[in-house]
């Protein structure tokens, strides 16, 4: 898909919206145009959006809390555990209606987040496996002082290599150990491209695997073109 081409249709909804642009569920809605599409080109939808010369709108839906946490708790209940970034945004680019990962942002973190989780599913027998998923959390989080939900364990790297002609795409908490090991583990030596540093490993691992599920060969490997590798190296610290 061209650059020209979703800056045109930027245009065309905006224009279509009382010249503001709409928020990137309601453009995916409405164009078919997915994120891993515009994100080739821009890092966030908002510059997009500038570069289009629209004006911005509120790009997150207002959800009631209720709301907001009443479909946490039952995509929590899906998982079987609590959800990270990567499985809130696969949601909504999956589901329409789900909000996007930034509308949890207001409790400001992880934590504070699953606290308020708790309270409202404490009284309610639907959700008492989510309630004890919230007090185990919160129990680890004050036991390793965690703030705003980013514990040590999950702070690290996802990485890209590149062994032969193919491309693996994972997850460590200490890169240069991971790829001297990996690089005994090989038949070819293996290159590392890029490293992305996130206070969430998994959701961020698991996000570039299900964008580039056509690609995959095997595992964590995948067989990528230019296009894939740039999109991957234009992310580069999302701490």
């Amino acid at each position: 898909m061209k650059k020209e081409h979703i800056l045109q249709e930027i245009k065309r909804i905006a224009q279509a919206n009382g010249g503001k642009a709409v928020g990137v569920a309601r453009f995916e809605q409405e164009t078919g145009i997915k994120p891993w599409d515009w994100q080739k080109f821009w890092p966030r939808f908002g510059d997009a959006v500038r570069e289009a010369g629209c004006a911005q709108s509120e790009f997150i839906k207002a959800y009631d809390e209720t709301e907001l946490l009443s479909k946490y708790a039952t995509l929590t209940q899906e998982l079987g555990t609590l959800p990270v970034n990567g499985d809130l945004r696969v949601k909504a680019h999956t589901e329409q209606g789900f909000p996007s990962d930034k509308a949890f942002d207001r409790w400001g973190g992880k934590t504070a987040l699953v606290k308020r989780l708790m309270v409202f599913c404490q009284e309610k027998p639907a959700y008492q496996d989510v309630f004890r998923l919230c007090a185990e959390y919160v129990s680890r989080a004050e036991q390793t002082n965690e703030d705003a939900g980013n514990s040590a364990a999950e702070t690290g790297f996802v990485y890209l290599i590149k062994s032969g002609r193919f491309y693996k795409i994972g997850k460590t908490n200490a890169a240069g150990r991971r790829g001297y090991e990996l690089a005994i583990q090989l038949p070819e030596k293996a290159v590392q491209i890029h490293l992305i540093e996130t206070d969430d490993p998994g959701g961020v691992e698991a996000y570039w695997h299900n964008r580039f599920q056509d690609k995959r060969k095997n595992g964590e490997w995948f067989d990528l073109g230019t296009a894939e590798v740039g999109a991957f190296k234009r992310w580069r610290k999302i701490i």
